[in-house]
């Protein structure tokens, strides 16, 4: 294929800072949960955005972070992933902040040999004055970096963005079928819909010590039907889950329903389960059934 341009572009930074909204922006569909609490992103996610002379593999990593226990360690590894394979880095950073987590990650970004763009997000929040001073201040600590003011919210700059992205990837065929718009299966999205509602409907632990998994997918032409079962780590957590007379669990099958209709344009019919699953986030073994330990 002549004139035609592929490549990986991998999304780094921090947690919160709006990497799965600006990879929601290029590929125009829902294909990373995104909520206001840390760590949501656990995988690596592909999302592919097509054009008659380009494809651009878009991946959004977890936030960086200092790991606490093995399954985030599991998470640091798809973010050591993302620097292995990639034609282009995007740094992602918001106004206001001043580093990366791990130290070691952002010397790797300063010495990169490959392209990097540090978009500023969430510039709708920052006077001016701070823009400037910021500006002026990744410059210093990333001279090779290619700076762009964004607010992946408002979708403001996030074009022009894209097409420096095409600019910079290499001559290449796709990687991927051009109808295609990601690598993950329609489970994943299912578990990854189902946990984004745990995410807004729990407080404090909750969210963390969760794992979905979908037994069941089902489709026909007119309809999905879908089991999944909701893994917690203590009997406690399992009570939380379904609420008083199941109300709890039944709202979060709701939300989750609504969205995976408009996700898979058709009706859907969801089953949730909730089991005890002692203690699966430190467990070799369970982490690598999740899809999380790589190596």
């Amino acid at each position: 294929m002549s004139n035609h341009k592929a490549g990986f572009v991998n999304i780094i930074g921090n947690p919160n800072v709006g990497k799965s909204t600006l990879m929601n922006a290029f590929v125009g569909e829902k294909l990373s949960i995104i909520t206001s609490k840390a760590q949501t992103t656990r995988h690596r996610i592909l999302g592919i955005v097509n054009g008659d002379n380009f494809q651009v593999i878009l991946s959004d990593t977890p936030g960086i972070i200092k790991p606490a226990y093995q399954l985030q360690e599991s998470m640091m590894d798809f973010v050591k992933s993302a620097f292995e394979d990639a034609d282009l880095l995007i740094y992602m950073v918001e106004i206001g902040e001043k580093e990366l987590k791990d130290e070691a990650f952002f010397k790797r970004l300063q010495h990169s040999e490959i392209p990097v763009l540090l978009l500023l997000n969430k510039i709708d929040k920052s006077s001016q004055e701070q823009l400037e001073e910021q500006v002026a201040y990744w410059k210093e600590k990333l001279p090779t970096a290619e700076i762009y003011p964004v607010s992946a919210l408002t979708n403001f700059n996030v074009p022009e963005v894209f097409n420096r992205i095409v600019e910079l990837l290499p001559d290449s065929p796709p990687f991927y079928a051009k109808d295609q718009l990601t690598d993950k299966p329609e489970r994943f999205f299912v578990n990854e819909t189902i946990r984004e509602k745990i995410l807004l409907n729990y407080k404090k632990e909750i969210p963390y010590a969760v794992e979905v998994e979908t037994e069941e997918f089902l489709e026909d032409d007119k309809i999905i039907r879908i089991r999944s079962v909701i893994m917690v780590e203590r009997e406690t957590q399992k009570g939380i889950i379904i609420g008083h007379k199941g109300a709890a669990l039944k709202k979060v099958g709701m939300q989750a329903r609504e969205d995976l209709e408009k996700f898979f344009g058709k009706q859907v019919h969801i089953e949730l389960y909730v089991k005890v699953n002692k203690n699966w986030r430190s467990n070799t073994n369970q982490l690598r059934r999740f899809g999380y330990n790589q190596k």
